[in-house]
């Protein structure tokens, strides 16, 4: 009796959040600071974007003076991001994991020229995609240029992943793009239906799990359904790089979606917590007009250092 009361305070209190998200963001944001960490886990938020990760006992150091911050350079004399402090997570890979970024790995191999790893597993992937990346690049050929072939690569591989079956099934029945039929509708967009960004949110975790680790669905920004947060992101987690997060999962993957799948996508990485929202149907801001998108590369950046010396070739914003 006692946990069926619990668990019925607990949903009348996310449906009260929810609302409150729904109507007032700002102060969403200050009731949900207010509640978590200290009186129910941020995992019971139904969203944490503009969501300061408080842990238990920091504002009592910040208050007697004891707590400092720091701002790092990098080699150039730019201002850089801190690094997650949060205590690293393990990852159990399911079979179906392996599976997944065995196949991933093989189609960034073939999308990218052939560049290969030795090293097992995600870190393997990431150093796949480090490599071409920072790639000694041909005469003529700009960075930015580079950055778009990034994107390309990418999104080729996400289309060889999902097969050529997926994307139109998903661009019918999800996006509601009319096939061609002969008639005077084909091509034509009718949708997003009411249901896909929701459904997208329920069934993506258990394919997603290869490159982001956990992720759940929760609730976008505007307190619709179709929002899912991975708790703390494998492919930020292991390459400490903004900029493979940047050009070779964040913008690849909004594209990907628009342009093949037929529905707008915003993903939204958290780098002090190493969280990452997700919100299907939502429209994005472009990564240099986005306020919650930090400047500068992170202070622990590998790839940065391999860049050292390689003047106008910026891997991140």
């Amino acid at each position: 009796m006692i946990s069926l009361r619990k668990k019925c305070h607990e949903f009348g209190r996310y449906q009260l959040l929810v609302k409150l998200l729904s109507s007032d963001s700002d102060a969403y944001v200050k009731t949900a600071e207010f509640l978590s960490p200290s009186r129910i886990p941020r995992s019971e938020l139904p969203n944490v974007q503009e969501i300061s990760y408080n842990i238990i006992g920091s504002s009592d150091k910040e208050n007697d003076g004891t707590a400092t911050t720091t701002t790092e350079l990098g080699e150039d004399g730019t201002t850089l991001v801190p690094d997650c402090q949060l205590e690293s997570m393990s990852y159990d890979d399911s079979p179906l994991d392996k599976l997944l970024l065995s196949i991933f790995r093989n189609l960034v191999t073939k999308n990218t020229g052939g560049i290969e790893s030795e090293t097992p597993g995600i870190e393997g992937l990431l150093d796949q995609g480090r490599t071409y990346m920072t790639m000694e690049l041909p005469e003529g050929v700009s960075y930015q240029q580079h950055t778009i072939a990034q994107h390309d690569m990418v999104k080729n591989t996400l289309g060889g992943l999902m097969t050529p079956v997926l994307p139109p099934f998903y661009r019918i029945f999800m996006s509601g793009i009319v096939p061609n039929l002969g008639s005077e509708w084909d091509g034509k967009q009718i949708g997003p239906w009411f249901y896909a960004p929701w459904l997208t949110s329920i069934v993506t975790p258990p394919f997603f799990g290869f490159l982001v680790g956990p992720s759940k669905p929760n609730r976008r920004l505007d307190g619709q359904r179709g929002g899912l947060v991975v708790e703390k992101c494998k492919f930020l987690q292991e390459s400490g790089c903004k900029g493979l997060c940047l050009h070779q999962c964040k913008i690849p993957a909004q594209e990907f979606f628009r342009d093949t799948l037929g529905m707008d996508l915003t993903v939204r990485p958290n780098f002090e917590t190493q969280e990452c929202q997700w919100s299907f149907g939502e429209k994005p801001l472009p990564a240099d007009e986005d306020p919650t998108f930090p400047r500068g590369c992170l202070v622990g950046c590998e790839s940065r250092k391999l860049m050292a010396g390689r003047k106008n070739e910026g891997l991140c914003l």
